[in-house]
């Protein structure tokens, strides 16, 4: 069964149809990519998953279990993890806090005094931090790290609800090439050995066809095409809508 099934779904803001009958699976294990021009309708289609967004039509199933309209920490409660264009991290608090309160949030205690909070799931987040390769680094102010640590930090803390799915905006901009290309392979290392579902948008064309398994693009609100990054790159209509090539060049 898959993690994440979505059919049908659709979307308008006044006169505008931003999603018109979408529908994909992401399987466990599985990083899928989600990729268009701009105003194809990937963050409408994202924020329906996460739940900001309510849909018109359409079904969203979270190992068959309806989301749809659910609020976005019910969803989140529910096993689905999110990562953000821009870092989401507490800038005053040290690496391994910053893991802390994510657990602490999962466990609902965030109300209990700081003072005490600073010594619950204390190994746990270096468990985590381990997994990210930033253990080492579990003292440090998060205010300090380079940008890829900040993202691998953000990685951490998204994986602290143990989620089945993974939500990635953009999850390598602003990276230079090797820290995107590291951050992907730690990803996908990551999703295929605790069989995480990784639904991700990316403009960054050469991480897509390198770590997605799978390939969906979006054009003007409608899928227009689905498949491995081979299928997906020969398409005719992904080469004229996305890729900027002539229909003639194939």
């Amino acid at each position: 069964m898959s993690v994440l099934r979505v059919s049908g779904l659709a979307k308008a803001f006044g006169g505008v149809q931003a999603l018109r009958g979408v529908g994909f699976s992401v399987g466990a294990g599985e990083m899928l990519a989600m990729i268009g021009p701009n105003g194809a309708g990937k963050s409408t289609c994202f924020n329906l998953v996460n739940g900001q967004l309510a849909p018109d039509a359409g079904r969203i199933e979270l190992e068959g279990r309806s989301i749809a309209g659910l609020a976005p920490r019910a969803i989140w409660r529910l096993g689905v993890g999110r990562t953000f264009q821009v870092t989401a991290t507490f800038a005053s608090m040290s690496v391994r806090e910053n893991v802390q309160m994510a657990l602490l949030s999962h466990a609902r205690r965030l109300a209990s005094p700081f003072a005490s909070a600073a010594r619950l799931h204390a190994a746990e987040a270096d468990a985590l931090l381990g997994r990210v390769g930033m253990q080492a680094q579990a003292d440090r102010a998060a205010a300090v790290l380079a940008y890829g640590d900040l993202k691998r930090l953000e990685l951490a803390m998204a994986l602290a609800n143990r989620p089945r799915l993974l939500l990635m905006d953009e999850p390598t901009a602003g990276m230079a090439a090797g820290e995107r290309a590291a951050l992907m392979r730690l990803t996908a290392t990551l999703a295929k050995a605790s069989g995480i579902a990784v639904l991700f948008t990316e403009h960054d064309m050469d991480a897509v066809f390198t770590h997605a398994d799978r390939i969906i693009v979006l054009a003007d609100g409608e899928l227009i095409a689905q498949g491995t990054p081979a299928q997906v790159r020969a398409d005719r209509r992904v080469r004229e809508a996305y890729l900027g090539e002539a229909a003639d060049d194939a």
